[in-house]
């Protein structure tokens, strides 16, 4: 494997695009860090401290902790996400959308087009949502988040967040273009693995001054690296189905008759299944975090702990649901069903067409249910580690849910596209058998 990272920098044009990436990722980074005016960062950042279990911790992490400084990144790429959702949900259920997702390359520029006016109507709605929420946090202390509200600061920040959005766009579209790997998935790649090093810092912190022992060190770093391998089985594991297409004789020519296979993915939904889960159960949280002192705002911030096991409980069931749901949004069996049969494709044994698609659909249903129940064990992996040890949430979030599943499936698909670049070029890649294989695009 280091033979084949070697290899990588001496081919130009590799390492071109490498460096390019690299330059995009020092450009998101210093945006993450240049505050938006008319903020008072030292009042957010008291505030947002407070707030790290509530949906608005989750959007934080997406924007790599841009959200919590107001930066003129704040709003980070969950508003391009959002419109990427809605307009493949639309997909499924709008004639328009359903044609131009059948028109091949012009269908999907076009696609891409409508996706990018959704991202500046998200942005410039959840800028608007971002500037009345600010004027009204009000530290404990009593320092104002906005020291001069008004329609001044409204107009001028909604510029700013909306137009921060469309260059983190952008500047996702360049590393696909140019750069390696797929930008929207490295830009929130980026923004979470830059807080690994500060939580493992912490972690040494408490170590050397004794607040962690030696075996409870080895056992966590056993943990992930167990974790880590099981996250990527489940990110790469298939069902093949195999396939087989008619001879053709075309004169003195014959086509088709080879076999190939369909590979159903076991989590085919990816991580979306946890990011509408976690959404809906950071709602309650969210909430209470607005009610005054009750019994209501008591249950809900005991019920709906992340530590507590009605929270655990009703998280996995939601992930289960979600992700029959998004499979079934992200696959359509009849479709591929019609095209084997437009093409000449059968199921050995199964005919074309109707009992095609119902045989694919049961093999889904089947492999989905072991993949939706480990995806949520994998999701609540850092709740049970906060519950039942003292080590902080911010460093457990790394063992398991969105954090992992994310990290893990984009690098599995920046190193498929290098050791893509490598074997076209004669180099041997990162294995020494098989190849590495990446996972469906967010």
């Amino acid at each position: 494997m280091l033979k084949g990272f070697q290899s990588v920098f001496r081919i130009p044009e590799l390492r071109r695009r490498i460096l390019f990436t690299l330059g995009v990722f020092i450009v998101y980074r210093i945006g993450g860090h240049i505050p938006s005016p008319g903020v008072n960062a030292e009042a957010l950042g008291e505030f947002f401290r407070m707030q790290q279990n509530t949906l608005f911790g989750l959007y934080d992490l997406f924007a790599g902790g841009a959200f919590g400084k107001a930066t003129i990144f704040a709003l980070g790429i969950m508003p391009y996400i959002s419109a990427s959702i809605i307009i493949q949900l639309m997909g499924t259920v709008v004639p328009f959308f359903q044609k131009l997702q059948k028109q091949g390359e012009e269908g999907r520029k076009k696609i891409n087009q409508y996706t990018r006016y959704g991202t500046v109507g998200i942005s410039a709605m959840q800028a608007l949502g971002v500037t009345i929420f600010l004027e009204s946090i009000v530290t404990p202390s009593g320092v104002a988040a906005v020291p001069f509200p008004g329609i001044a600061f409204r107009l001028m920040t909604m510029l700013t967040l909306t137009t921060g959005t469309v260059f983190i766009m952008w500047l996702g579209e360049q590393i696909t273009e140019r750069g390696l790997g797929n930008g929207i998935s490295l830009i929130i790649f980026i923004g979470i693995v830059d807080r690994l090093p500060f939580a493992v810092i912490d972690e040494v912190r408490q170590f050397i001054s004794g607040n962690r022992s030696l075996i409870m060190m080895l056992f966590m770093v056993c943990l992930f690296l167990g974790v880590t391998g099981a996250v990527v089985l489940l990110t790469q594991g298939t069902r093949k189905i195999a396939v087989q297409y008619a001879k053709k004789v075309v004169g003195r020519k014959v086509y088709g008759g080879q076999r190939t296979h369909i590979p159903l993915r076991v989590n085919t939904a990816g991580v979306m299944p946890i990011i509408f889960a976690q959404s809906i159960m950071f709602v309650p949280s969210t909430v209470a975090t607005f009610l005054p002192e009750s019994w209501m705002k008591d249950w809900l911030n005991s019920a709906f702990n992340f530590e507590s096991v009605t929270y655990m409980l009703v998280y996995g069931v939601l992930i289960i649901f979600f992700t029959y749901f998004y499979t079934a949004v992200a696959f359509n069996p009849v479709d591929v069903a019609d095209n084997m049969k437009k093409y000449g494709g059968f199921i050995p044994g199964i005919r074309p067409g109707k009992a095609t698609s119902d045989f694919m659909d049961n093999i889904l249903t089947k492999i989905t249910l072991p993949g939706s129940i480990f995806l949520g064990f994998i999701a609540i992996i850092p709740s049970l580690i906060s519950r039942y040890t003292n080590i902080s949430y911010n460093f457990a979030s790394f063992f398991g849910g969105t954090t992992l599943l994310i990290v893990v499936g984009v690098a599995l698909d920046t190193l498929q596209q290098m050791e893509s670049h490598l074997l076209m070029r004669h180099y041997e890649g990162f294995m020494k058998s098989g190849h590495i294989r990446g996972r469906r695009r967010m």
